[in-house]
């Protein structure tokens, strides 16, 4: 914010206590029961229960919205490890029976008439008992008509396990061609039954596990915050659950513990450890007056401070619940998978149609046989499950990543769109500079000295939060001057300045623009004020009836990090462009400091969002950081604004991504997090597509007149079960991306 949006409070957007019953205090010391936690779908968001479950649209196990502290048991990851190594027990024993007949030296001539009994009586426990959930589901996907990849499953098994039991009780209704020369009985798929089930079974243990490790970033964040705090009542020190801190309560934090909750130091300092929350490995210097943030670690000083933000209402509370908020998010490019997904399971029971009527037509003999195999194998190889998961589980971990290197992403959409921006729009004071402007000079120009310019300024500037107007209260303190007088009929001109009466006689203090409305000649100084200006100070004119007193300059440090961070922006291909309320030259020597090219100075607080919509019309993709109130409408109106948190202040609600330090580094980092997201989502969508567009073929027999190959079930459900394992395993390489350069 600059001097020429005065006196608009620096306040930033203030998170508000959210009253959402999922979001509790971080601290896990609210325990919560089973019925209390809320289940959603990573896949279907929109469905959510108070229980354990499955979606009824994919059938995939739910998952609880927002991850606890306390590692509670996976049941459903318990029973499907169950039921899959109860399945090895006779799926292994029934492989080698069915294959024995191909291993030189076995004869099974004295097993003859029983072989088909045996293997059904050991696959009926794997078909009927280890696989009822994938049956369960599958039945349930067709009686409401929510067709997903258990439909495929629970066709296949259930064809391939009731043909052969009618091949073992009936022998007669089939033909002699399809009778097995050895033994003399009716070909059977009990084996495949069995393996298939066992496969996928595996598959799903491997899924529930891989998807446990997706919602690592926010257990990990939750695992910062301590679960007590020593609270000092009366003089004396007491041990206390942090669910029993109260707002205004004195907390005493020693050497190498965590800080409780968001508060003020008050007496004591120390360097604290922020890296947990902000990503930066420098532990920030902390001292009387400054501010701290739960979860973070203190380091070898102890201090007392005072709990200002408790429970829900902390920092590390909102940004687990807009990590898991965002977590559960959906993201553009996830509409073709989606699209996709809705016509795939019907389309896939049409080729298995269309596979079986041309085995059985035009195939070789035995035709059933062949058409029954390579039917079964087209609807075990799909999987709409891949498809499904390959956008959730990169926006999981991604979200995930950039929470832990102190980059909010309030939703998946940011997320997308931020790789893709060519323009950033970036204000100057808090963004580029410290946003801690001092005072710089005092001059006198008329009959009144030094000191009384400062005196009536800092009169004037006193009741402003401005940090422009702080600076000058600030500096009249430093040089012990007493600036406290009496001021009537105070007014405050947007973009402009101030006036008011101080001892009887009325002042204005404020910037060129408004000393020109006001008819204020300031010509004689031009040469000193823009020797200032091109230095990067912003220099404010104080008035009484239209003859200028004097004039005083504010320097702003520029951030050590700005300059690296916008090469970095610029080799990225973004432009930079430098978007300020100050004076062009001020603008200019700061913008000549750090490498921006563009800068577009002078604008009032109302004509930001202006700025940002003429450049989307030249067809950019524009981003736009800003770190105040006034920021709000281009940040809302930018294809992705980012809000520059200072402290525990963090401006969430207009941007879609918040960087906690406000650093200009963080958004070189949240758009390399966001390019990586992206490459990741799309290999992904690659892989589900390719391998079900290869994979469907292949197992409808494409390759058996050319080749004579042909894909039996058992390796389709193994191709199957690791489609989706491939996936996840894919997006959790996201967690050590590299995102710094």
């Amino acid at each position: 914010m600059k001097h020429d949006q005065h006196h608009e409070h620096h306040h930033g957007h203030h998170v508000h206590p959210s009253k959402d019953n999922q979001t509790d205090s971080v601290s896990g010391s609210i325990k919560k029961s089973l019925g209390d936690i809320i289940f959603t779908c990573p896949m279907h968001p929109q469905i959510r229960q108070n229980k354990p479950g499955s979606c009824p649209i994919c059938g995939m196990s739910l998952e609880p919205l927002q991850p606890s502290i306390e590692e509670t048991e996976n049941l459903e990851l318990k029973d499907m490890t169950f039921r899959f190594k109860g399945s090895l027990i006779f799926t292994i024993p029934l492989v080698l029976l069915a294959m024995a007949e191909m291993i030189p030296g076995i004869n099974l001539h004295a097993l003859s008439g029983y072989i088909n009994f045996i293997q059904m009586a050991l696959a009926t426990p794997v078909v009927i008992w280890a696989g009822y959930p994938l049956l369960h589901k599958g039945w349930l996907s067709i009686k409401s008509w929510n067709l997903n990849m258990f439909t495929l499953i629970a066709m296949g098994t259930t064809i391939a396990y009731a043909y052969s039991v009618v091949a073992t009780l009936f022998p007669g209704l089939f033909p002699q061609a399809m009778m097995n020369l050895h033994t003399g009985e009716v070909g059977v798929y009990f084996e495949a039954a069995a393996a298939i089930t066992a496969l996928v079974l595996l598959g799903q243990v491997l899924e529930l596990r891989a998807r446990n490790q997706t919602s690592g970033a926010i257990k990990a964040l939750l695992g910062l915050a301590p679960k007590k705090a020593l609270r000092i009542l009366n003089g004396q020190e007491e041990l206390v659950d942090l669910s029993e801190v109260a707002i205004g309560d004195l907390l005493k934090v020693k050497p190498g513990e965590k800080i409780p909750v968001d508060g003020v130091l008050l007496k004591g300092q120390s360097s604290v450890d922020e890296s947990m929350i902000t990503g930066e490995p420098i532990p920030a210097e902390k001292e009387k007056g400054s501010r701290v943030t739960g979860g973070t670690l203190n380091g070898t000083g102890s201090f007392v401070m005072r709990a200002e933000k408790v429970g829900s209402e902390t920092l590390l509370s909102q940004i687990v619940k807009m990590v898991s908020e965002a977590q559960r998010s959906r993201a553009p490019i996830q509409k073709l998978a989606d699209i996709t997904s809705s016509y795939f399971v019907p389309a896939v029971i049409i080729i298995s149609v269309i596979a079986f009527i041309v085995w059985y037509f035009f195939g070789p003999d035995p035709k059933l046989t062949y058409a029954i195999v390579n039917a079964i194998a087209v609807l075990i190889i799909a999987c709409p499950c891949a498809l499904g998961l390959a956008t959730p589980m990169s926006i999981m971990v991604g979200t995930g990543r950039g929470a832990q290197n102190g980059i909010l992403i309030k939703n998946a959409e940011a997320l997308e769109i931020f790789a893709k921006v060519n323009t950033l729009v970036v204000d100057k004071t808090g963004t580029l500079t410290e946003g801690k402007p001092t005072l710089a000079k005092v001059v006198a120009t008329s009959q009144i000295s030094e000191e009384d310019v400062l005196k009536i300024s800092a009169a004037l500037e006193g009741s402003s939060e401005h940090p422009l107007a702080q600076a000058i209260s600030k500096g009249a303190e430093n040089r012990k001057i007493d600036y406290k007088l009496e001021v009537r009929g105070f007014r405050s001109t947007t973009g402009k300045g101030i006036s008011g009466e101080v001892s009887g006689k009325e002042y204005s203090i404020g910037n060129a623009k408004w000393m020109a409305e006001l008819d204020v000649n300031l010509r004689s100084h031009e040469k000193e004020i823009e020797g200032l200006r091109k230095e990067g100070h912003t220099v404010m004119f104080l008035t009484r009836e239209k003859e200028l007193l004097g004039y005083l300059s504010v320097v702003d440090k520029i951030k050590t990090t700005s300059q690296a961070a916008v090469q970095v922006l610029q080799s990225h291909g973004i432009e930079v462009i430098m978007l300020t309320g100050d004076n062009n030259l001020t603008a200019q020597a700061v913008a000549n400091k750090i490498g921006i090219k563009r800068i577009v100075s002078d604008v009032l607080p109302d004509q930001k969002r202006k700025v940002v919509e003429d450049l989307q019309k030249e067809g950019r993709i524009v981003a736009m950081a800003g770190d105040g109130v006034n920021d709000a409408p281009g940040l809302a109106q930018a294809h992705v604004g980012i809000a520059m948190g200072h402290g525990t202040d963090v401006a969430i609600e207009s941007a879609g991504v918040t960087l906690i330090k406000g650093d200009l580094m963080g958004i070189a980092k949240a758009r390399n997090l966001s390019a990586a997201t992206m490459k990741n989502i799309r290999e992904n969508l690659f892989f589900a597509f390719i391998y079900n567009f290869v994979g469907v073929p292949i197992a409808a027999g494409v390759l058996y007149p050319s080749f004579g190959i042909l894909l039996s079930p058992m390796f389709a459900s193994a191709a199957m079960a690791l489609s989706s394992v491939s996936v996840i395993g894919n997006a959790l390489r996201l967690r050590k991306a590299n995102i710094e350069e």
